[in-house]
């Protein structure tokens, strides 16, 4: 038997990864593009998307597409899809990374649209994604890797709405991956724990306790730090390669042990929440 590297099983292949301008996402185009995977990425920070598409492409490796996108816009995002497939022949990988985490809050906080508007980015967005990029991964045999999150089996205080959409990718994922077994296109997802995004260490910042409230996060994981978006990126690209081939419907925690034993619960004193919205 011939045993291939990682980057021997992905190398030369198309990936259409949403989110890429920042995060998890950013480290995913290139971590893809280090492996010699062709990316086309798209996000609303356009300047974010040229300077990553700049900085990628001076390495000599996989190369990088960005385009000005947000993923709420599903006309927009079916024509990045079908420019992917266009400019590079076809589309091996789909990673949806797109997402939108709002500030703690109580449910009285949160208005109707505020909600919709986060079912459209986390939720409404994959699953168009998938939609749209399916024609081509049926034909390559491909994949689809979604970006889910622990807290969708934990819960959290005050994200009421984040944590029903990453509970619903993760039943998205499975019944997926069942009707597309058929086409030869797996569909998986990651649950990451706490992650140091900029996203999520401003919001950190914003806390008036800053110091103890990033000291309580890194210890709700197991290994006592949190984690680096490098981290989700290598397990995407394993997802995204044949060393997953017999993988499909599965979840994969990057969550440094988030999920296991027993924790004593002090997030309540980090809590100042304001006068609730009333409509």
């Amino acid at each position: 038997m011939e045993y291939k590297s990682i980057e021997q099983c992905v190398k030369g292949k198309t990936a259409v990864i949403t989110g890429g301008t920042s995060g998890i996402g950013r480290a995913c185009v290139g971590m893809f593009c280090a492996a010699g995977v062709n990316v086309v990425t798209m996000g609303r920070r356009a300047a974010k998307g040229d300077s990553l598409e700049k900085e990628i492409n001076s390495r000599g490796r996989g190369v990088c597409r960005y385009f000005p996108c947000d993923v709420k816009d599903s006309d927009r995002l079916r024509e990045i899809i079908e420019k992917a497939a266009e400019i590079f022949g076809g589309i091996d990988i789909l990673l949806n990374c797109a997402g939108y985490l709002p500030k703690q809050a109580p449910i009285d906080m949160m208005t109707k649209e505020m909600f919709q508007d986060v079912i459209d980015t986390n939720l409404t967005a994959y699953f168009m994604g998938c939609k749209y990029a399916l024609p081509y991964l049926r034909t390559a045999k491909g994949c689809i890797i979604n970006i889910g999150s622990i807290i969708a089996l934990t819960g959290a205080q005050g994200c009421q709405a984040y944590c029903c959409t990453k509970g619903a990718i993760e039943a998205f994922t499975r019944s997926l991956a069942i009707d597309e077994a058929k086409n030869g296109v797996r569909v998986n997802e990651i649950k990451p724990g706490h992650i140091h995004t900029d996203i999520a260490d401003a919001l950190i910042e914003e806390r008036s306790d800053s110091c103890g409230f990033s000291e309580y996060m890194d210890n709700v994981q197991f290994l006592g730090r949190g984690g680096k978006p490098e981290e989700v990126a290598y397990a995407a690209l394993f997802l995204a390669s044949d060393w997953s081939g017999f993988t499909t419907g599965t979840d994969l925690f990057v969550s440094g042990g988030y999920e296991l034993g027993e924790a004593e619960k002090k997030l309540s004193r980090f809590i100042d929440w304001p006068e609730p919205i009333r409509k």
